[in-house]
């Protein structure tokens, strides 16, 4: 694998970003949820660093443990979404016909729904909390890498060395995990890494809406709906976070696509 421009600066962003959510889980500088009216509003300075908010909570130690919480719910949905996709791609794409039909029937079905409408389900079914954002967000995502594995799957069923291996008597289990799923992992891996970007971005939008994560446990897009009441007297509030998510995103998107580039993966 060839380093490039693109993978080194998304993995320097992404490691501060990544360094910064973990460091709160034993240290912020001020408790996240400690309330000070005699400070509410204050511009960034030397102590705060990212300001206070309007009930005077430090910003800095509120977008440290916000990260957590956000990095921790897109790790979740994007490995059990790659997990479950995986499968269901490599069986549509090596047994073809019927099976194939009915598994991408099923992923065409679950790619029609909204977000926004399968979130408001969950939490119908189940209650406003992280757990159903997550089981909403990993059915949303689950289709994308099935698509992707089962086209590598195809691609690669009726290669030579495949047929070989037939010829062998290897079956279904052999052949997908022993030979087809390791030429796929370059693909699956930065698939997985921009479908990072995608879940932050998701979640953060969730959360904005008052779906997910819930007070009093900090998240960045809930943070921003916090401070759109502040904006003009207090941009700070909403620049903290909204910067935050953003180099997120964007150093995510740089590592899949430098992932991709080294791999030599092309899009499908």
């Amino acid at each position: 694998m060839k380093l490039n421009n693109q993978l080194i600066i998304g993995a320097a962003i992404g490691f501060i970003i990544i360094t910064m959510s973990l460091l709160s889980l034993i240290w912020v500088p001020f408790d996240y949820n400690e309330i000070d009216h005699s400070i509410r509003l204050t511009a960034p300075n030397a102590i705060h660093i990212f300001g206070t908010d309007n009930l005077g909570r430090d910003i800095f130690s509120r977008v440290m443990a916000g990260g957590r919480n956000t990095l921790l719910l897109a790790i979740c949905t994007v490995a059990g979404a790659a997990a479950i996709g995986s499968i269901l791609g490599l069986i549509a794409g090596f047994n073809g016909r019927f099976i194939d039909e009915i598994i991408m029937r099923i992923i065409d079905t679950l790619s029609s729904f909204p977000g926004i409408v399968l979130a408001l389900l969950m939490i119908a079914v189940l209650d406003n909390s992280q757990f159903s954002l997550f089981i909403a967000l990993l059915i949303l995502f689950i289709p994308s890498y099935t698509r992707v594995m089962r086209t590598g799957t195809m691609k690669y069923k009726n290669a030579l060395f495949i047929q070989a291996e037939k010829i062998l008597g290897a079956g279904f289990f052999r052949i997908t995990i022993i030979h087809i799923l390791p030429n796929l992992f370059p693909s699956l891996l930065s698939a997985s890494v921009i479908g990072l970007s995608n879940a932050i971005l998701a979640e953060s939008a969730m959360s904005y809406l008052g779906l997910g994560i819930q007070p009093p446990y900090p998240s960045w897009g809930r943070m921003l709906f916090e401070s759109q009441g502040w904006f003009f007297n207090a941009p700070w509030y909403a620049l903290a976070p909204g910067i935050t998510i953003m180099m997120t995103v964007i150093a995510f998107h740089l590592i899949g696509e430098g992932l991709r580039r080294s791999f030599g993966v092309q899009n499908d």
